[in-house]
């Protein structure tokens, strides 16, 4: 178990083995050999590959994307709070992307649970308390849309369809609209549109086409 030096030793072959080649480099019979243990020294610490692979990433977070974040400071501005928050968690996966890779297959595999529980046990206390005080259904639709857009693009770059260096700047894009007001570019879009349609589409909708009155009402 992690803490005995057998699976200190373990877990470090693990992490050094993911960050090289990520989640399939790690096989047990080349933990065994960098480690200098034996299979049943590995298999009595972790009963699985996968949760071999879960404690390794778990003692990574700790360290890195989970370690511990400074509350938000007076005066500290939403905005900046958030971003606070996933600057804090992203940018070890930016030097590290194999191990974000390795993350999100493993969260989505046997013990990922306690991957998203250690991710949220570190982060949602200070999101929380960057929030504090605002409309509880406006913290909780903010919470709502930045976790699953968290998770969107994370798949998105494990899928090989988004670069690691794009994560921030479009999870920035997302907690700038969501924090900023947005009505006069909506009232620019609203006027834009009513200059190109006059009718509306609905009332474009009800014509009739056919009716070689309805061009004359």
């Amino acid at each position: 178990m992690p803490g005995s030096p057998s699976g200190d030793a373990v877990l470090r072959v693990v992490l050094e083995l993911l960050e090289s080649g990520g989640h399939d480099a790690v096989q047990i019979r080349e933990v065994v050999r960098r480690a200098h243990v034996s299979p049943l020294t590995i298999y009595k610490l972790f009963p699985s590959r996968d949760e071999l692979v879960v404690a390794a990433l778990q003692q990574w977070l700790t360290v890195n994307s989970c370690a511990p974040l400074a509350p938000p400071a007076p005066g500290e501005s939403l905005y900046d709070g958030l971003m606070r928050v996933f600057r804090h968690v992203f940018e070890p996966w930016e030097r590290n992307p194999r191990i974000l890779e390795a993350y999100h297959r493993a969260r989505n595999g046997p013990g990922g649970r306690k991957l998203d529980q250690q991710a949220m046990g570190a982060i949602e206390p200070v999101a929380r308390a960057i929030l504090v005080g605002g409309d509880p259904t406006y913290i909780d639709d903010i919470g709502l849309i930045l976790t699953n857009m968290a998770y969107a693009v994370v798949g998105q770059f494990a899928n090989g369809e988004l670069d690691i260096t794009a994560i921030l700047p479009a999870l920035e894009r997302a907690v700038f609209r969501l924090t900023t007001n947005n009505e006069p570019a909506a009232t620019q879009a609203r006027r834009a549109r009513h200059s190109l349609y006059p009718t509306s589409p609905a009332q474009l909708d009800r014509q009739d086409p056919t009716d070689p009155g309805e061009s004359r009402r």
